[in-house]
């Protein structure tokens, strides 16, 4: 219940005139009645240290512990007290309640006859309790466990006796464990940690056409703090069973790491994109380590070995989603003030995914440094490896590999004009020495190739405040106005040798963005040729002041590169970017991703998305995505797409979520979501329809149930909004 201000004011009017407070320079214990009325009694003296309150006393120490009871009895010397009554005590983030207490303020030792804790994620209660801050363990005696916040549990666990050690676990004997009022097990010893999730089955049962009905079932179980582990045992009506274990340990000093295995025999593999019959026995394994050897030396490993390419796509959606095409690489970098050196290894495991091996591939790196005292500052990289492309199982392209060395050095001069113009020319120079290539149908010689560069970016930032605007429709307090525009000017005249004259390893990758036009950012190495170019950029912020806080009510980026001497296979303008980002309410987002070609006069790429969140009972979302089909583009190009979602909560217990996916090219609704979700006090649970409609080939129509402890949720936080497919177990 809120105070009326008034009640404070008389507080502080007590504080004033109270001897407690004499003790507060050395203590820091201060004491104040909870309701300053007349019944309200405080008697001691400071000489003695010794204070008896009535009627509702608050006991501070400093900002650690706040104490409220009925009447307390307080040596503020020894920092302890005794309450009765109504105790509540506030130390350490948790909140104690209890009828009786004895506290100490300095030690944090505690007991009660009778006491309430949370302890996230649990909820205990019961008797006879002790806390040692010497060992950092709360004991008790007939005491209830839950992770039921409500007065009446729907479950709990009663134990004999209790030991807690907060933030890492609970242990306790003669633990029997209640549905309702129902006993319905005993455990002679129980335990479990609070720092991780606790063992437990996590089921998904539903129905997929191309499964037919299906269970999908994990058990997971944490041995120590350093292993967790979990064993998945799935069955697929048309499929099968497949299982495997999974694995997440850490070593301590030895690095970190994950394992996973997983096997079916698949009873309808079907056929990949190139007609081929997919092999019964399929197969997926995941490794990675990571170590930190030294300081600053770190070392990883990470293996992706499948079957075949659609494994991923046809039983781990989540994962095909993320990285279609996984790669097994190992890594060692050592990293100094100025200096790292980097040894990359990365082979080809999966033959139906093109692959460049690195046998190794090592790099230093010279960061951006001073050159001694002088205004000059160097920057470099040197690499050397042996390189190996191999296509993938049935391309036309042959295999080839050669030896290459490359080393990079530049001099960049950074200034500041008239206090405000930022103006940072720079000349650099490359030299790659390439060897005999080696395999079918190539016919490089061993050769070298120079390049030379030079430019220079110059910027500046400019903005203006106006204090006085204020609108509470468009909730803006004062506006401020950031501009910040930028002219990057990049010189390569032809390099010795054309790319073409080359064999192609490090090469440009089809991107959503403008690739990166000075060096070193721009790393495709065996790609380069001449360059004469300005890189155009404007940026515009427009700021205001939103609960109290800096709020981004506009930020616009524009940018493009103007081809002073263009090669042949460009335009005279590079595609122009627009991106923009609008909150004109801080319950509206609206942003826009845009990339125009100036030479066509066409649009490329257009992402557009609108979300509304006014509170937490409904939200919405309207998205539209075009991306011109064009094979410059890559594979995923060719989208008109409307995206949409809406999000509902009727009620504490039930909630609902639709999402549709409509693809207007050919006017197909590729995806619809439909789910619901019931609280169940201790679990969510989530029931989802999905129809995707694969044009050519029959509809995917899958149902599926996911439940979810709340004191361990199986998704992050907003995690089931941006992945709807995590809610069909995949």
């Amino acid at each position: 219940m809120n105070k009326p201000p008034w009640i404070y004011l008389l507080a502080i009017f007590f504080l004033a005139f109270s001897p407690a407070l004499l003790a507060q320079d050395e203590a820091q214990i201060v004491i104040e009645p909870l309701h300053p009325s007349s019944d309200s009694e405080l008697i001691g003296s400071v000489e003695s240290g010794v204070w008896i309150g009535t009627n509702g006393v608050v006991v501070r120490y400093g900002t650690n512990a706040v104490l409220v009871a009925d009447s307390i009895s307080l040596n503020d010397k020894s920092g302890e007290v005794a309450a009765e009554g109504g105790v509540s005590l506030q130390s350490e983030g948790r909140l104690w309640r209890g009828e009786s207490l004895i506290y100490n303020f300095k030690t944090k030792e505690m007991r009660a006859d009778t006491f309430r804790v949370g302890l996230h994620p649990f909820y205990a209660f019961g008797q006879g309790l002790s806390v040692s801050q010497t060992n950092q363990t709360y004991s008790a005696t007939n005491a209830f466990v839950t992770t039921d916040d409500l007065a009446e549990p729907s479950y709990k666990i009663r134990m004999k006796s209790l030991k807690v050690i907060p933030g890492k676990s609970i242990e306790a004997e003669g633990a029997t464990v209640y549905l309702g009022k129902v006993p319905v097990m005993f455990f002679p010893h129980y335990s479990r940690r609070l720092d991780a999730h606790p063992s437990r089955f996590l089921l998904t049962p539903g129905y997929r056409s191309l499964y037919g009905p299906f269970l999908l079932g994990s058990y997971n179980w944490y041995s120590n703090t350093n292993l967790n582990s979990a064993f998945n045992l799935d069955y697929r009506q048309k499929r099968g069973v497949g299982l495997g274990p999974d694995m997440d340990y850490n070593l301590g000093r030895w690095g970190q790491g994950s394992a996973s295995l997983y096997y079916l025999h698949d009873e309808e593999p079907g056929i990949d994109p190139n007609n081929r019959p997919i092999r019964n026995d399929r197969h997926r394994f995941n490794f990675s380590h990571r170590a930190s050897l030294l300081t600053n030396l770190t070392a990883k490993v990470v293996v992706r070995e499948q079957s075949d390419a659609q494994m991923i796509r046809d039983f781990f959606e989540s994962e095909y989603r993320g990285n279609p095409q996984p790669k097994s690489l190992f890594e060692v970098n050592q990293l100094w003030p100025n200096y790292s050196l980097n040894v990359l290894g990365q082979a080809q495991l999966n033959d139906f995914s093109q692959t460049v091996e690195r046998l190794p591939d090592v790099k230093l790196t010279a960061f951006q440094q001073r050159l001694g005292a002088s205004p000059f500052f160097y920057e470099g990289e040197n690499s050397v490896g042996y390189f190996r492309f191999q296509p993938a199982e049935g391309s036309v392209t042959n295999e080839y590999a050669a030896f290459r060395a490359d080393s990079f050095h530049q001099i960049i001069l950074p200034q500041t004009l008239f206090g405000w113009l930022n103006v940072t020319p720079r000349v650099g120079g490359r030299l790659t020495h390439y060897g005999e290539t080696e395999g079918t149908g190539t016919s490089f010689a061993e050769r070298d190739r120079g390049v030379f560069n030079t430019g220079a970016e110059v910027s500046f930032k400019a903005s203006r405040i106006w204090g006085g605007v204020r609108s509470k429709f468009w909730e803006i307090n004062e506006l401020r106005h950031i501009v910040q525009p930028s002219i990057n000017y990049v010189f390569v005249p032809s390099p010795s040798r054309s790319p073409r004259e080359l064999p192609q390893f490090d090469t440009e990758i089809p991107s959503l963005r403008l690739l990166p036009i000075e060096f070193p950012d721009y790393n495709a190495i065996d790609a380069i040729d001449s360059q004469n170019v300005l890189r155009l950029t404007l940026r515009n912020k427009v700021q205001t002041k939103r609960k109290g806080e800096v709020d981004n009510f506009a930020n616009w980026a524009l940018y493009t590169d103007w081809r002073l001497d263009p090669r042949r296979d460009q335009g005279r303008f590079a595609d122009l970017f627009s991106e923009l980002d609008l909150r004109p309410w801080s319950w509206l987002t609206l942003s826009s991703e845009v990339r125009y070609d100036v030479d066509a006069e066409a649009v490329n790429y257009a992402n557009h998305l609108a979300t509304l969140q006014p509170n937490d009972v409904w939200s919405a979302s309207l998205g539209h995505l075009y991306f011109k089909d064009n094979p410059a583009f890559g594979p995923d190009s060719g989208n008109n797409l409307i995206r949409s979602s809406i999000y509902c909560r009727f009620n504490e217990n039930w909630g609902a979520r639709m999402t549709h996916h409509f693809e207007a090219r050919d006017g197909v609704l590729e995806e619809q979501y439909y789910t619901i979700y019931r609280d169940l006090r201790n679990w969510t649970a989530a029931l989802t329809l999905r129809f995707r409609d694969r044009r050519t080939e029959p509809d995917d129509i899958t149902v599926a149930v996911t439940f979810s402890l709340k004191a361990f949720p199986r998704f992050g936080l907003g995690k089931d909004r941006d992945k709807h497919w995590l809610l069909l177990g995949s």
